[in-house]
């Protein structure tokens, strides 16, 4: 009989992400890092709510029923309007952010007790619904597994020291800290990734990983050294949602009970199938095993 998997809370912006090229329409696709890691969870067929925000609009709507396709229950505050990003795609398929984004989540508390509670992206570092979710993570400290990813959005993180101070504020709360090598650059410019990853594990998270794009990821736990994985090589259609296909692969391994190097390749694994078509369209649970099995 197998044990099912805690249930995880995921605390942050839904946004409708219109994907922009050259030479090409205007696609909308459901976006924003905590509902991406939220459906990525879900995915997998880890048991996922989403607190969010969401405007009684077409984008809200769309993204309600992508989200709950996959059977993600949806908690969200109505707000004005669904907030919304511009993704315009390089010719590498790699993607730039202009956002029209609000965060403003009240006062809340969990419907269910959950086991653990994923945050991060806008939703931690923007006012004034920032210091509700903190409110709530502080109270669950300590009672609920804690994941924090910084996803750095320059135009919307203020001043650097500022927001160097609130992402170790999050880091030192949290259990499993993930971050990209672009995150740590703006956060810290000129230090190295593992410089930055061992001074962020002396903190209090168990686990530090911090995805390199092509390069694969490496990741640190206390006592464990620092463990690496290479890149899974495919065709990238774009980078969307590979940063939460890797989070949502390394909370859901890590629950099931695999060490930190199969952790790690699951989530390299789960961010190559996402960046190998458009959107933040993450692999099923059957997909990621076939593509492990395929790799063995």
């Amino acid at each position: 009989m197998t044990t099912p998997d805690p249930h995880v809370l995921v605390i942050g912006e839904c946004v409708a992400d219109v994907v922009r090229s050259d030479g090409a329409p205007d696609v909308v696709h459901p976006g924003g890092s905590p509902a991406n890691v939220a459906y990525g969870l879900a995915r997998l067929g880890h048991p996922a709510t989403l607190l969010t925000e969401l405007g009684a609009d077409a984008n809200g709507r769309l993204i309600r029923a992508h989200l709950e396709s996959a059977g993600v229950r949806v908690r969200a505050a109505e707000v004005a309007r669904t907030p919304s990003a511009v993704v315009r795609l390089d010719g590498r398929g790699r993607a730039r952010y202009t956002f029209d984004i609000g965060w403003t989540l009240p006062p809340t508390e969990p419907a269910d007790p959950p086991a653990a509670i994923h945050l991060g992206s806008i939703a931690a570092v923007t006012d004034p619904g920032a210091a509700a979710v903190l409110d709530l993570v502080e109270r669950w400290h300590g009672r609920a597994q804690i994941s924090y990813d910084p996803n750095v959005r320059p135009a919307l993180m203020g001043g650097r020291e500022r927001a160097v101070r609130r992402v170790e504020r999050w880091v030192a709360l949290s259990d499993v800290v993930k971050a990209s090598d672009e995150d740590l650059a703006w956060l810290y410019p000129g230090e190295a990734a593992e410089a930055v990853a061992e001074r962020w594990l002396a903190l209090g998270p168990s686990v530090v990983a911090v995805t390199l794009g092509a390069d694969g990821a490496f990741a640190l736990a206390p006592g464990g050294g620092l463990v690496r994985a290479g890149a899974v090589p495919v065709v990238v259609a774009d980078t969307v949602g590979a940063g939460d296909a890797f989070m949502a692969a390394l909370l859901h391994a890590r629950a099931a009970g695999a060490d930190l190097a199969g952790c790690l390749t699951r989530a390299v694994t789960a961010a190559a199938l996402t960046v190998a078509r458009p959107g933040a369209n993450p692999p099923t649970a059957a997909e990621l095993a076939a593509a492990l099995a395929a790799a063995s």
